[in-house]
């Protein structure tokens, strides 16, 4: 995939869109060396065997970028960055998980009153 940085960027960024990892630290203005630290502490899950075959989904990028915020903003390292990713994963997975149990019991008051 040879797309220009700035095309990356204009694009909405979702599972299905993969960027290669030259394309992943040009976007994010990381190193390789950065880019193979986060893989190996396990923040970003690349597709493929070694790092000239990686591709990354849109998704990725973004935990990238949100990884970067929070080292630089809350001055965590690596590890302290990976932690803080993983409980904002989870947050935002039970906030989902809420929403699904409200609408749901939102639809069973409304049957409920119906009767």
């Amino acid at each position: 995939m040879s797309t220009n940085i700035s095309a990356v960027e204009g694009v909405v960024l979702d599972e299905r869109m993969l960027v290669t990892v030259t394309e992943l630290t040009e976007v994010c203005g990381l190193s390789l060396e950065q880019v193979r630290s986060m893989v190996s502490e396990g923040m970003l899950h690349p597709r493929g065997a070694a790092p000239e075959q990686w591709r990354f989904t849109g998704i990725e990028v973004r935990r990238t970028r949100r990884a970067l915020r929070l080292q630089r903003d809350l001055e965590l390292n690596l590890a302290g960055a990976a932690l803080a990713l993983d409980l904002l994963d989870e947050v935002e997975w039970l906030r989902r998980r809420v929403r699904c149990l409200e609408h749901q019991l939102g639809a069973l008051d409304e049957a409920e009153g119906s009767r």
